[in-house]
This record gives C-alpha cells, structure tokens and sequence, in this order.
C-alpha cells in the first residue's frame, strides 16, 4: 500500500445501510456491497483488509422514531457479525450515547462485543455531556489516545498501510455550533503527519463534517481548513464523519468527504426543517427511511469519485 499511487491504486469500497458501513480497501478495483448482499453471498476476492464505519447509534434515545436505539444497534451488529468475511476493525464516529450516562456505554459495548471485532472510537457531543470535557468518554476509551496533555483523546494507528487518523470535533461544542479542533490538536496533527510519504493513503474519522455541510444548523468544523491543508499532499485521503445521520458525499482535490447513517433516526435534509434533530416518521417505514444504499468508488485521475446509488 505504500507504493506509489500511479503503480498501485488505492481505492475504497463502501456498502451504506442503515445499519452500518462496509470498506473494502484493495489495491486496484473493487465492487462495493451491501451488508445484506454481503451476507448472501461469496465473499469478493483480492481483499488486502476491510473495515466498518458505524455511527450514531444513541444508545439511550427512546422517543419518535425510534423506542429503543439498543435494538436497531443491535440489528447492525447482528449483520456485522453474520458476515461471511470478517472486517479487520470498526470505527465508531461518535455519539455512541444519547447522555453520556455510564450504562449507554456499558450497553453500547456489550452490544459491539457480539461482533467479535476491534472497535477504534472518536466521541460526539452527546458523548460529553457529563462536565463537558468527556471524562465518562475518555475513561472509558481515551487510554493511550495521544495529545498534548494524556487523555485529550486524539489519536492515529497504521493499518495495512494505510494511515488512520481519529480526530476529537466536539470537545468546544456550543448548542447551534460549529465544531472547533483546536491549536493543539492541530500542532499534534502536523507532527503526526510529517516525514510520511504522500503516497501513503490517509483515512481521517472524527464526528463532525469536516466542510460546512450546513452553516446555520452548526454542520462543520470552523478550522476544518487548517487541517485539510495538512493533508494537501497526498495523494489519496478519505474523510469519513456521523452527526448529519445521512450521506452526503463531496470530492475536493484528492480528499473524499463521507457522512454516515444513524443506527438510530434519520435527520432532514440540510435547510428542510426548522432545525436539525430526529425526524418523526411512521414506525412501519423507521427501518426504510434509515435505508440501505450502495456507494461505488472509483479512481478518478489521484482522487476518489462517489456514486451514491439507492438500491430502490
């Protein structure tokens, strides 16, 4: 994977559901796949790792749409854990929780260990709602994680040959907000980043949007652009976040921006409602509105370009 771009092409392939994302990360091209037809069929051949991306599973929220966020959770999991290939890991892009109380957690975590995988966490702001700096969060998952002072809750890890960088938007939240990294989460980001080649693909997870999605419902990260220019360099960089509970795709230069599914409730689209939150639908159509889409990435000259396809 370190190879460079023109001799070995890195490429990304995702199945969106409701219930979770599928990554295949493959040298050269690869079909993308739902969890439901992963389960029903072969698994693909020359899969040098896959990994999942699950956010915004609430666990605790139990009003419209959705009574109890536990079990579509635990319905995603069921998936991932009936795969017939299994993913090397899960990045959870944050709001594990509804109000950051130590049984969501401990539920959130039982319920993942039944997919028998490594689970890599970024908090979103539901996930620091005890003082508002995260302790329950950070005691809990912060070991290790790198930053100026121990426990800030950055953090990076290589995988394959891919970098991964989990990054911390939420920890300055204000109600109606953008998200904010910081100057020091950002010095840490360019020291992470110096001396790797620009060959080397970069996967970039963190909870907010890292480009205004939608400025008047606080839908990005105010220095997002600092940070993107860190990551200017190379040649493949894919950027996957929750929060917005849908997906939106954007390309920008070599950088892929990917938003994700709620496991628990859907949210309008951007500027449809009076302002973001759970949007209420008939409990006969929850699962269908939470949806199973493919998404097909294909190279296009050093980027990648997403096709967002519904399965309808």
């Amino acid at each position: 994977m370190n190879q460079p771009l023109d001799r070995r092409r890195f490429l990304a392939c995702m199945g969106w559901t409701g219930t979770g994302v599928l990554w295949t990360v493959a040298g050269g091209l690869a079909s993308s796949v739902t969890l439901d037809q992963a389960l029903g069929a072969a698994a693909p051949k020359a899969r040098p790792f896959t990994f999942l991306q699950i956010s915004d599973s609430h666990i605790g929220f139990n009003k419209d749409p959705n009574p109890d966020a536990r079990v579509t959770f635990r319905e995603a999991v069921s998936k991932i854990a009936a795969l017939p290939q299994k993913p090397d890991f899960i990045l959870h892009t944050g709001d594990i929780t509804q109000l950051s109380k130590p049984s969501e957690f401990d539920d959130a975590d039982q319920i993942l260990k039944e997919a028998g995988l490594e689970v890599f966490h970024v908090p979103g702001e539901h996930d620091m709602l005890d003082d508002g700096q995260g302790k329950a969060y950070l005691d809990r998952y912060g070991k290790g994680a790198q930053g100026t002072v121990v426990g800030d809750g950055w953090y990076s890890f290589d995988h394959s040959g891919v970098h991964f960088v989990g990054l911390i938007s939420v920890k300055t939240l204000r109600a109606g907000g953008m998200g904010s990294l910081g100057a020091d989460q950002l010095d840490w980001l360019k020291q992470d980043l110096a001396g790797r080649a620009s060959s080397q693909p970069i996967v970039l997870f963190t909870h907010m949007p890292m480009w205004v999605a939608y400025q008047p419902w606080g839908w990005g990260v105010d220095d997002a652009p600092e940070a993107m220019a860190l990551l200017a360099r190379f040649g493949s960089v894919t950027v996957l976040n929750g929060h917005i509970h849908q997906v939106l795709q954007k390309v920008e230069g070599h950088v892929a921006f990917h938003t994700a599914r709620s496991t628990a409730f859907p949210q309008p689209a951007p500027g449809t409602a009076p302002g973001p939150g759970p949007m209420k639908v008939p409990a006969e159509t929850l699962r269908s509105v939470l949806g199973v889409r493919t998404v097909s990435l294909t190279r296009v000259q050093s980027a990648l370009a997403v096709v967002d396809t519904p399965l309808a």
